[in-house]
């Protein structure tokens, strides 16, 4: 099927009349709709609640392990001059 037959027939299934809705799908569509929004909702807010908790917690352990400062020598230097 070429091109120019796709959209011809595009067009026909677009052009048809719609197929009629029973009246009591919309209940039933609008129910699952805020379930979906309610669901997205918290998942979004567990996100930034985990993104935050991340964000506390690597400002403490940098605050308290400094890991921008080089750790002292556990072991003496060389003695040379002697």
């Amino acid at each position: 099927m070429n091109r120019p037959e796709r959209e011809a027939t595009a067009r026909r299934i677009m052009e048809q009349v719609p197929p009629p809705v029973p009246p009591e799908l919309y209940a039933e569509v609008v129910r699952r709709g805020s379930r979906m929004l309610r669901r997205r909702t918290a998942a979004r807010r567990l996100l930034w609640l985990l993104l935050s908790a991340a964000t506390v917690a690597f400002t403490v352990w940098a605050l308290t392990a400094r890991p921008w400062v080089e750790p002292p020598s556990r072991t003496t230097p060389p003695i040379t001059g002697w």
